[in-house]
């Protein structure tokens, strides 16, 4: 089950990447065959800012639920998997098809934070920018399910 101060932290990310979304939706909308710099830069924050609010949920839930958060050098990589698994403690977090698309972001993350801006090819991470939105609607939809799933019949009240 989830504890009341676990699920109002996770609605609180939930909240903060809508918000992320809604407030860079201009920036997110790209016209162009390939945006300036500045635009590539931001782009960038901005994928990188909507996985580190997932991964904040993923490790939420891994340290509170779980009590199992992954320690090991790849740590990033075995926390998205372990969302997308069932425990003896709660369901799966995500489907498989959202861990599928959720890799690309984490494999993005990883290159933009290690790498500079301007060497950032925008053929790589157009794909990204343009599903930001469906994806996140996939990801609020299963962290929904999974906060219905685990919460006590007092909590609906």
């Amino acid at each position: 089950m989830l504890d009341r101060s676990t699920r109002s932290h996770i609605e609180r990310e939930l909240g903060q990447l809508d918000r992320l979304l809604t407030d860079y939706r201009d920036l997110l909308h790209v016209e162009s065959d390939e945006p300036g710099l500045v635009d590539r830069t931001a782009l960038s924050s901005v994928v990188q800012s909507f996985y580190q609010g997932v991964e904040s949920i993923f490790q939420l839930i891994a340290k509170r639920v779980d009590e199992d958060m992954p320690g090991s050098a790849d740590w990033h990589r075995q926390l998205l998997r372990q969302m997308a698994t069932s425990t003896d403690k709660r369901p799966a977090v995500i489907t498989p098809v959202l861990l599928d698309r959720m890799e690309s972001f984490l494999g993005f993350r990883h290159l933009a934070r290690h790498t500079y801006p301007f060497l950032l090819n925008w053929s790589r991470m157009r794909h990204l920018v343009e599903e930001l939105g469906p994806v996140f609607a996939l990801f609020r939809q299963d962290v929904e399910n999974f906060i219905t799933v685990m919460s006590t019949p007092e909590d609906h009240n």
